[in-house]
């Protein structure tokens, strides 16, 4: 079992042809991702990286049922690939494209809301099902199967903890990396819920980040939940000044419960298993699964 992504998803790359996608693309055709073709408009009927090439989202619905896509369009045109996948009937949009506009995400999330698709990122490493589908930007080989979920606003800290929990004999049911954008698709609690409801996932790693709500909406619904899976918490950016944007455009301090130490309070009241320091994902995972 897994979230989002698995072995039999049909997966397109918009932007296929282009440097990023033809890098990542091949990367994820050589993981043994099921990477059905790509579009890139103009270029409809080539084959690129042995797939065949479409000028259209729907064009790829209608000859090979894509049901996923992954995102590698530049910023300014990014909006519309969202859009036209979600229009196309597109199931899992995952969009790594970091950089765009507030105003264009702003009309997206208006644009997919009563849609029936699930947009993660943008700004994201993208989801991995290890042994399964790698659809994004990370290095597959540090990840294992198993039954820990990952949620996480960076991308190098969900590769960090995908190690950690590996070194201790565990393993990765699927990472699911959310973005740092100030507005994103999936959010932390969404993505939590996903894999507390999973039945293979018998803990969640939830990494977070200063700035927003995000961490505090899913502590809440987790302690609402009354879910008994361990959820191992982490909150980047402690000793970030307040006011400072860090990396991520989403990751600025508004006011007093946005802080690390805040979120880790309200983190804690809600019974999760919060660490102070990224080194000790791998350790507290492996003792609240016993």
């Amino acid at each position: 079992m897994s979230v989002l992504v698995n072995k039999d998803s049909k997966i397109i790359v918009q932007g296929f042809t282009g440097s990023e996608g033809t890098f990542h693309a091949g990367q994820m055709i050589e993981y043994g991702t099921n990477i059905v073709g790509g579009v890139t408009p103009g270029k409809g009927g080539q084959e690129h990286l042995g797939k065949p090439v479409f000028n259209t989202v729907a064009e790829s619905v209608e000859k090979v049922g894509a049901d996923t896509t992954i995102i590698f369009v530049p910023p300014a045109f990014a909006a519309d690939a969202i859009m036209e996948a979600a229009e196309a009937g597109i199931k899992v949009i995952i969009t790594i494209t970091e950089g765009i506009p507030v105003a264009d995400m702003v009309k997206v999330a208006n644009y997919i809301k009563n849609r029936d698709c699930r947009l993660i990122g943008p700004n994201c490493p993208g989801v991995i099902t290890p042994g399964e589908a790698k659809v994004g930007i990370m290095p597959g080989f540090v990840f294992k199967e198993g039954n820990v979920g990952i949620v996480s606003k960076s991308g190098t800290l969900t590769y960090e903890a995908a190690d950690q929990v590996v070194r201790q004999g565990l393993g990765i049911t699927t990472a699911i990396g959310i973005g740092g954008d100030p507005i994103i698709g999936t959010t932390t609690k969404e993505a939590v819920e996903l894999l507390i409801n999973d039945p293979e996932t018998k803990c969640v790693v939830m990494i977070g980040e200063i700035g927003g709500q995000l961490e505090a909406d899913a502590a809440q619904w987790y302690k609402a939940s009354g879910s008994k899976k361990p959820v191992v918490g982490f909150i980047a950016g402690e000793t970030a000044p307040a006011g400072r944007t860090m990396g991520h455009a989403g990751a600025i301090v508004g006011g007093s419960d946005d802080t690390a130490q805040a979120k880790k309070q309200i983190m804690r009241d809600c019974g999760i298993h919060v660490v102070d320091s990224p080194a000790e994902i791998g350790l507290k995972v492996k003792e609240v699964m016993g």
